[in-house]
């Protein structure tokens, strides 16, 4: 059987996993209790390959390997920041590349994962946006960044993993396919609270209202950046289709859901979406579904070298008119300038050395490592 007819098991929910192996088993004619080991070496123990899970006999892992595979992605590059920050960059096993961003501070260690390989939102202030869109994630590459970057925080005397956001490339809610289950997996096979799992969007309407008719209480982070849509129009494609006040009924009906927090998440453009004028209907707004405010400073990125972050005491400025009205309100720090932390960066700089090694091959040297030798 090939791989791409194999089964992978970090694709499956836990009552999927638990199907499959009991049926494969059972066909095997082996003890039931198989399954349940096999469950606890890929939940428990996070096992890459059926050779670690030593409890089985030899023919039962070798079988296993016929049938099923375990499609955790291997590291292309890891960046370490002064501040701690870490960015991997994640290769798939079709080649792909694709990031995730751990991030420590002293009561958490927050996982920042991707949902799809670029990015069709076309946000103007998103370096993923600006490198285009190559493919949906499978649920199983998804929680593979999980069991990758839990692996190496261990490793690393970083902690265990305490919240997952989904906030790295790509639009979760364009990718319910696979981004549901994964939450699924998440959640009952590796024990992460729902509440602490957080999955963002720009405003995909059907996605908010199928995540609001889960049981589980999972997070929703709302890419607002403009309290109205003329302004947003212009940051975020999306608001054509979803305009804002479709946007806001939509977030009304998930905070009726009960338990679900919302967050806004705002990042301060200078000149663009910073007038204080702004505050006002940005707290009508956050007052309406209970919203929390993050205020993020714009991290630049080469693709707009016009823009920059608003100035601190115009960040300040949102933050104190913001509390006054009543609303949650946070400025996020920074992080991760040093290793190209924003969503997108070190994936498209990666490409453009592969772009730039290829073309050097063609014209008559040999041909390139997939990751050139000075992004390994």
């Amino acid at each position: 059987m090939s791989s791409v007819d194999r089964i992978d098991l970090l694709s499956l929910t836990p009552e999927e996993l638990r199907a499959a192996l009991r049926a494969h088993f059972a066909a095997r004619r082996q003890p039931g209790y198989r399954a349940e080991q096999v469950e606890r070496w890929i939940f428990q123990e996070m096992a890459r390959t059926f050779d670690e899970m030593t409890v089985l006999p030899v023919a039962e892992r070798n079988a296993l390997g016929e049938a099923f595979r375990i499609d955790e992605p291997e590291p292309a590059t890891i960046q370490v920041s002064g501040d701690g920050t870490v960015k991997h960059l994640w290769r798939l096993a079709d080649g792909e590349l694709v990031e995730s961003v751990l991030i420590p501070t002293e009561r958490r260690l927050t996982l920042c994962i991707s949902s799809q390989a670029g990015c069709a939102m076309g946000c103007t202030f998103c370096a993923t946006g600006w490198g285009g869109f190559d493919r949906q994630l499978t649920a199983g590459e998804i929680v593979g960044q999980y069991r990758g970057s839990r692996r190496w925080a261990e490793e690393n005397a970083y902690g265990p993993i305490t919240n997952i956001v989904y906030m790295g490339m790509g639009e979760p809610l364009a990718n319910r396919k696979a981004v549901h289950p994964s939450l699924t997996i998440l959640n009952q096979g590796y024990d992460v609270g729902a509440r602490r799992i957080t999955v963002s969007t720009v405003g995909v309407v059907p996605g908010i209202l199928e995540l609001a008719g889960r049981p589980e209480q999972f997070r929703l982070a709302l890419s607002l950046h403009a309290p109205d849509t003329d302004l947003r129009r212009e940051i975020i494609p999306l608001e054509k289709r979803h305009p804002l006040p479709e946007l806001i009924e939509a977030l009304e009906h998930f905070d009726d859901a009960g338990g679900k927090r919302i967050t806004f998440e705002y990042t301060m453009i200078d000149g663009i979406n910073d007038d204080l004028t702004l505050i006002q209907p940005l707290a009508e707004l956050a007052d309406r579904v209970d919203a929390f405010v993050n205020l993020i400073p714009f991290n630049p990125i080469p693709y707009q070298p016009d823009w920059g972050p608003s100035p601190k005491q115009r960040i300040r400025a949102f933050e104190s008119g913001l509390s006054d009205r009543g609303v949650a309100v946070a400025v996020r720090e920074t992080r991760g300038r040093d290793i190209d932390a924003a969503c997108g960066q070190l994936r498209g700089h990666t490409l453009v050395q592969i772009e730039r090694h290829s073309r050097t091959a063609t014209s008559g040297d040999a041909a390139p490592d997939p990751i050139p030798a000075d992004l390994a």
